[in-house]
């Protein structure tokens, strides 16, 4: 499997662990940056470069999928999520990663580098690609109308089935 690898400068040194150890346990590791220390760098086209990577592969038909890191995982979360048809997950523990991919089929996981010990995230991460998608058709259902939105601004016949209401306060 092909994993792309992309962070911030709160997340390089994790990032250069999980480059070797991946490496290591037969991962096919593709790094999209940065290559070295920078206080002031800016994690977007970083993360969005290697989320576009992840598709491309996967709209070839390849195995990939994708890590992004950073100090807490949100930004290049949300980064990772402006690529269309791409869904990243911030996962900060073994049943996040897993249900990810296992409800969600993201093809992208974040971790948050400042948020657990190096072993804790690479077991994080390890879950995330090894878990598989269910395909159940709820799931299926759920995804199809997130990428609906994505490409139309609408999910036909749902949206309007939605109303706020105003909640009491005691």
């Amino acid at each position: 499997m092909r994993v792309h690898i992309a962070t911030d400068h709160a997340g390089l040194e994790l990032s250069q662990y999980f480059i070797e150890q991946l490496s290591a346990a037969g991962y096919d590791m593709v790094d999209h940056g940065p290559e070295e220390y920078d206080a002031a760098d800016d994690y977007p086209a970083f993360c969005i470069h290697a989320a576009r990577a992840v598709k491309e592969d996967r709209d070839q038909g390849l195995d990939s999928l994708g890590i992004v890191l950073g100090g807490s995982g949100n930004g290049e979360q949300m980064a990772a999520n402006k690529v269309e048809g791409i869904r990243a997950a911030l996962a900060w523990n073994l049943d996040t990663a897993k249900l990810a991919r296992d409800h969600n089929n993201a093809q992208v996981v974040a971790i948050g580098g400042r948020q657990h010990s190096k072993e804790e995230a690479l077991d994080i991460v390890k879950a995330f690609l090894a878990e598989e998608f269910t395909g159940e058709d709820r799931h299926e259902r759920r995804i199809a109308q997130l990428g609906e939105y994505e490409t139309t601004g609408d999910i036909k016949g749902k949206l309007d089935q939605v109303t706020a209401r105003p909640v009491a306060q005691n």
